[in-house]
């Protein structure tokens, strides 16, 4: 059986944390898959194509990748109709892991085929979160560190008031 793995977020922006776990797992899976779904909860700085084409630019050197935009519907559905039977999610700190096992251990009730891998973040990456960044890009502080190259430069375009 292949080894296939959902990655599913947000991704507003997409950031080196989120591509670092995305690098690490496709040594791990024979393929991932990077969901790009719509977190209603969340202020969107990039449209969902927009973020789609910015995670396609930033994971085109990993074969075993590919990206899709996915409607907001239950995350084991999604993995479900992908045909993925892990999901793949990032760890950066106590607190992710409380709030990622409470979704793994529902997820698990609804569908106990597919399983749910952590990997731990760098720690280079344990303090950067899309949500962080955002607030730092609003005050127009510099935030080029902690992005893929392609989300750097159209977060370039796209603000008002963040120059390179």
């Amino acid at each position: 059986m292949r080894k296939i793995a959902l990655f599913p977020g947000s991704f507003d922006p997409f950031t080196n944390g989120h591509l670092d776990t995305i690098e690490r797992g496709s040594d791990l899976f024979d393929e991932i898959i990077v969901g790009v779904f719509v977190n209603t909860n969340k202020k969107s700085l990039f449209s969902p194509q927009e973020r789609k084409g910015l995670v396609e630019a930033s994971v085109a050197h990993l074969p075993n990748v590919r990206v899709i935009e996915q409607d907001s519907e239950l995350t084991v559905t999604s993995a479900k109709k992908l045909g993925a039977n892990f999901l793949l999610r990032g760890i950066r700190s106590v607190k992710d892991y409380e709030y990622e096992k409470e979704i793994m251990t529902m997820n698990h009730h609804l569908d106990a085929k597919i399983e749910t891998i952590f990997l731990l973040a760098r720690p280079e990456y344990t303090h950067i979160s899309s949500s962080i960044l955002k607030e730092v890009i609003a005050f127009g502080g510099d935030v080029k560190e902690y992005l893929p190259r392609p989300v750097f430069e159209a977060l370039v375009k796209k603000s008002d008031h963040y120059e390179a």
